[in-house]
This record gives structure tokens, C-alpha cells and sequence, in this order.
């Protein structure tokens, strides 16, 4: 993967401009057409993992619509592995052009009923207990040996920020800034957008893997909840990539810009303060929403 083509933009915002802050946004977008954003940064030592212990093949687990997904189904076909994916939902689903492209990598999918697909450990020994050649990888790709690889995103900076945002889904990507913050003794202060409703639980998993690590996460800008949107959400994503040439998708990063854009309204930041917002990719699973 080209970590390197993770370029970082300016965001030259009204709402910036007028409260004298510099804002810009991390592409991490651009690190790989399928693999891209946190998915690698997520999956890098998670797949080291499975070479070094001779797995061959993946098993994971995502919605219909998952990048996730397809991010395993492209990375096990680029690095050998066979892969397995739990889609949450009715085998319809097919029909769509993610689960295309995991079928088009070779991904053998699993259509699971949403009662069923709860209790990940228990399906995955449903399918796999005796199998010692599969390799169990977490939704989202948020697991302890995720965390390294997100915080090699601070290694990338070549100057210092008041303020690093993320949207947040499973927590990894926060819980691997937050720890890269801290290990570095930085006084960056790391904030999480909840897309989804009710995120205060991702509190606790981020807990299990960075304990009290000082991070925000805040859980008012979901704007209804996981993959819900709404007519202002598309517009503005629309809008976005007509002023800046950087296409957003409505389910993450989105809602994480305009989040930091009503914190820019609101005085959360200082004047002067730096802000960098990364893009964690994503455009497959939600681009079907700005048509």
C-alpha cells in the first residue's frame, strides 16, 4: 500500500476562515482503491498476524453494504488468503455492487439472520471451530493489533495539530490515535464523531484496549443513526466535492466535517488552532447515496 499518497489539504471553509482556525483533512482516501483509509491502516498487522501464525484464509463479518468487507475480500486476494464474510441480512443483498466486488475477489459469503450475526464468536465456531487454517477477523477490523497500525499516522505528520478528528463506527481508529498521541506525549487532542446512535457504548470497547488514554467522542452528530441520512447530509457531501475535488460519502466522513464545522460554530476551538481530519475511505459502501 502507497501510505505515501496520503497527502494532506487544506479546507478553506467559510465557517473556518471566519473563526480563524486551520483546518485540513489527511487522504488517507487515497492509500488504495479498495483497501483504503482506516481498512488498511486497521488491517496491516491483523493480516502480519495471519502469516506468521500460516492461516489461509480470513473469516469477518459486515452489513450489505460494508467497506469493510470488501476492504478483506481485496486485501486477502492481493496477499493470499481465501476470505469468508457474515453478511448481516437477507441473501437479496447480492445484487448490490459491494457484494459484487467482494464476489468479484473471490469472497465467499455467508448470509446470516441479524439474531444470528449478534454473537460473532458463536458463528464464526459455528462455521470454523475445527478449522485451525482460518483466521477470525473483527468487524471493522477493530481489534488490539488494529491500533498499531493507526497510529503510524502520526509517524506521516510533518507538523504538530491542536486537534485530530475521526467518525467513528467500531472505535479502532479513535482507540489507535489516541494511544499514537499518547505514546508520543503529544498534547494533540483526539475526537471521535459516533455515526452511529446510542455511541456511548464505544466508550467502553475503547476502554478495553487503551484503558484511561485521554480522547472525546462525541455522540450528537450521528444524525439518526448508523448509514441513516437525511436531505442536508447528501446535499452538503455533494456540495463538498463540488468546492474542494475530495468526494465524502454521507455515513462517515461526512458527518464527521460537519460535526467539526457546528464545533467551529459553536467556539470549541481556540483561534489559531490547528485541526486535522482524516478521511477513512469509505466511498463504496455509501457513494450510492449522493446520486
Amino acid at each position: 500500500m502507497n501510505t505515501s499518497s496520503s497527502v494532506i489539504q487544506p479546507l478553506s471553509l467559510d465557517v473556518f476562515q471566519q473563526k480563524k482556525i486551520q483546518v485540513s483533512i489527511k487522504r488517507d482516501d487515497l492509500i488504495h482503491p479498495f483497501i483504503s483509509g482506516n481498512k488498511w491502516r486497521k488491517l496491516k498487522y491483523v493480516l502480519r498476524d495471519a502469516k506468521e501464525k500460516q492461516k489461509t484464509t480470513l473469516a469477518t463479518f459486515g452489513g450489505a453494504f460494508s467497506n469493510h468487507l470488501l476492504a478483506v475480500a481485496s486485501a486477502g486476494a492481493t496477499f493470499g488468503f481465501k476470505t469468508v464474510g457474515f453478511v448481516r441480512g437477507d441473501e437479496l443483498d447480492i445484487k448490490n455492487p459491494v457484494l459484487k466486488m467482494c464476489h468479484l475477489f473471490g469472497m465467499r459469503l455467508i448470509f446470516v439472520a441479524r439474531d444470528e450475526y449478534r454473537n460473532k464468536d458463536v458463528l464464526f465456531a459455528k462455521y470454523f471451530d475445527t478449522n485451525k487454517s482460518v483466521y477470525f477477523v473483527p468487524e471493522g477490523g477493530s481489534c488490539m493489533k488494529a491500533l498499531p497500525g493507526v497510529a503510524e499516522i502520526l509517524d506521516e505528520l510533518t507538523d504538530t495539530y491542536d486537534y485530530l478528528f475521526t467518525a467513528s463506527g467500531t472505535g479502532g481508529t479513535l482507540a489507535g490515535l489516541a494511544k499514537g498521541v499518547a505514546d508520543k506525549h503529544l498534547a494533540t487532542k483526539v475526537n471521535g464523531i459516533a455515526v452511529i446512535k446510542g455511541g456511548e457504548y464505544l466508550n467502553h470497547e475503547i476502554e478495553k484496549w487503551i484503558g484511561n488514554t485521554p480522547y472525546t467522542l462525541h455522540t450528537n452528530f450521528h444524525r439518526g443513526g448508523y448509514a441513516k441520512t437525511d436531505n442536508e447530509l447528501v446535499l452538503f457531501a455533494r456540495n463538498f466535492s463540488r468546492k474542494t475535488g475530495i468526494v465524502i460519502e454521507p455515513i462517515y466522513t461526512a458527518k464527521m466535517i460537519m460535526a467539526v464545522m457546528e464545533l467551529a460554530s459553536q467556539d470549541y476551538f481556540e483561534p489559531d488552532s490547528k485541526v486535522l481530519c482524516i478521511h477513512t475511505g469509505g466511498i463504496w459502501g455509501g457513494i450510492g447515496l449522493l446520486f
